[in-house]
């Protein structure tokens, strides 16, 4: 729970200052809308993720079920180039705020002021090095930094109170100022609700609570398959970390709202960005609130390890999957790296601050939000569960809202958002084709019957002979024609008696897969069946299980492919079809480089 709600619980070292500066007197009543929408929406929606998606992938695999093949696909990278906004600005913002703890404290020394670039890069460094070094430093250090974050910020609280329940005439004098400001109970409610949207920051951290799941221990000797453990434990997480971060907001607004004279908060106040901060130095004294503002710029540095941990667990299980990224991005330390290289750059190009990349991050924050509500409504309306789908649809329609209403405020954060997508396309596009030629499946499965057959021919001639075919009517004068044609195009010698290889075309956008082989006869011809994406990449495997499977290489035989090539290579790289047997050749080479254990491929 530390881990994955350090950005979370991390906000509190500024959202009671944006409420106040948002809201003004109104502030607690926003809180209140907020907590209200954490609390009766957010938690609900990713209650059920954890339930529905308990493997780490978060709502974007829900919605990839939702959506069929390549639209598929470009939902979840769309919603990736947003997680990755997130992700990434969190790292940066944080460490960014962290920065500006340290140059705001009465006892830092005159000369940090003017180098918040080079200290927020220090930062970034420092979180990478940690993630470098693995895991469960990670969680030990959050769970540290979280536990003392926390303890600080009641003691601030707690003083806070004591010093209202002294001067209870801040109650009152609070109470006439906000209905002097607003006439009316109601027009103050819709002050809370047209200002809530800027209290967004406050949502952060429930999609990275679903990405991490795998690092949930569940029951004792449960499988992948039925992770109830694991699911219960996720949910018991979120529910906490609400539940703690909820009641830490509407008290921290109070107090800071009746203690802190309302010209601090704004833009060069002593309160602004930093109200809690504030409170702490005046009620505590300097020393205390020196602890404070340690702890603060402490979880503030860590906060982007929730983002860090979430973008580590999230890249592996979708971009090499789709073929879109290298192999090596599904382990850990070369994707610490270049998180940090690209946390480093941002850092470079905003300057270190923290106004400029703040639109990005609630943009971010809030699309992934309104995209697990999208899922989850259409989840239950599948399932036909009328009551939850009703509920699921209202809580959806308050986060389109609140997103689209922050897109026109600060457009800047889509601006970002496009860049990240447009990047996560483009190389991913460029991934797929320079893998294109990759055996692609994680394993291939033969039947009985299938082993068998082939194992009968291998022993039946010493030469495994396969005359790969397209999928059709499966008569057996269909074979009869087809056996005929090889024979006599590529010179299959009469005495043999080849097998038949059909691959079933399947989803062409997927890229690793696992092949199922199955047997079947057709009045004396004996074929083999696969289902794939890619019919080239499946039938080089299968040749490569055979051999593995018998010990003797086989040899494929083709037809020429009809129409243009260069027409037939775009249909291979996105269909899967196409230039079938140069492809099946060519994958064929690049996997295996000894001549003498390549299958053999006649085409005539």
């Amino acid at each position: 729970m530390c881990l994955t709600g350090l950005d979370y619980f991390s906000t509190l070292g500024y959202q009671p200052a944006i409420a106040a500066l948002a809201a003004g007197l109104v502030a607690p009543i926003a809180t209140l809308v907020l907590v209200a929408l954490t609390l009766l929406g957010a938690l609900p929606v990713y209650r059920r993720v954890a339930k529905e998606s308990p493997h780490g992938e978060g709502s974007l695999a829900m919605l990839e079920r939702l959506v069929p093949s390549w639209g598929g696909k470009l939902v979840v990278l769309v919603l990736l180039g947003f997680a990755a906004t997130d992700f990434m600005i969190t790292i940066t913002l944080s460490a960014a705020d962290a920065t500006a703890h340290i140059v705001e404290n009465p006892f830092t020394p005159s000369w940090f002021q003017g180098h918040e670039v080079p200290i927020t890069l220090v930062f970034c460094l420092l979180l990478g090095a940690v993630f470098f070094r693995g895991f469960r430093e990670a969680i030990s250090i959050a769970t540290v930094l979280v536990t003392a974050f926390l303890a600080v910020n009641v003691v601030v609280v707690v003083r806070s109170f004591w010093e209202v329940a002294r001067h209870p005439v801040v109650v009152g004098d609070w109470w006439h100022a906000l209905f002097t400001t607003h006439s009316s109970m109601l027009g103050i409610v819709l002050v809370a609700l047209v200002v809530f949207p800027k209290l967004a920051l406050g949502l952060s951290g429930f999609e990275t609570g679903v990405v991490v799941m795998p690092q949930i221990t569940g029951d004792r000797g449960e499988t992948e398959d039925a992770p109830h453990g694991r699911i219960r434990g996720a949910r018991r997480l979120l529910l906490a970390a609400a539940l703690i971060m909820s009641t830490m907001l509407i008290a921290s607004s109070v107090v800071t709202t009746l203690l802190i004279p309302q010209e601090q908060f704004q833009p060069g106040g002593q309160a602004y960005g930093r109200a809690l901060a504030y409170l702490a130095h005046a009620l505590l004294g300097e020393g205390f609130g020196t602890v404070y503002d340690v702890s603060t710029i402490l979880i503030l540095w860590f906060a982007g390890g929730s983002a860090m941990a979430g973008m580590l667990n999230l890249i592996p299980r979708y971009l090499p999957r789709y073929g879109m990224a290298p192999q090596w991005a599904g382990a850990t330390r070369p994707l610490v790296l270049i998180l940090t290289a690209i946390a480093l750059v941002i850092t470079i190009i905003f300057r270190a601050s923290v106004d400029a990349q703040g639109g990005a991050y609630a943009t971010g924050v809030l699309v992934l939000i309104t995209s697990a509500a999208v899922a989850v409504t259409i989840s239950a309306r599948r399932r036909r569960q009328r009551r939850a789908f009703l509920g699921f649809a209202a809580v959806t329609a308050v986060f389109l809202y609140t997103t689209v209403l922050n897109v026109f405020e600060r457009p800047e954060g889509v601006k970002i958002a496009t860049v990240f997508i447009a990047a996560i396309i483009l190389t991913s596009l460029l991934s797929r084709v320079l893998r294109s030629f990759e055996v692609r499946a994680r394993s291939v499965t033969l039947d009985d019957t299938a082993l068998a057959m082939v194992q009968a021919t291998a022993d039946r001639g010493g030469t495994i002979r396969i005359i790969a075919k397209e999928p059709a009517s499966e008569s057996a004068p269909e074979y009869l024609e087809k056996l005929r044609n090889e024979r006599r195009f590529n010179g299959i010698p009469l005495g043999s008696v080849p097998l038949f290889l059909e691959v079933h075309h399947g989803d062409a956008s997927d890229f690793e897969e696992d092949l199922e082989v199955t047997g079947t006869d057709v009045d004396g011809y004996q074929v083999l069946h696969v289902t794939s994406g890619s019919v080239p990449n499946a039938i080089a495997s299968v040749l490569f299980a055979a051999r593995d499977a018998t010990g003797i290489v086989p040899e494929i035989y083709f037809e020429w492919s009809e129409g243009n090539p260069v027409r037939n290579m775009l249909r291979f790289l996105f269909l899967g079809t196409g230039e079938i047997s140069t492809v099946t050749h060519e994958v064929l080479r690049a996997t295996e480089p000894h001549r003498s254990r390549r299958p053999h491929v006649h085409v005539g």
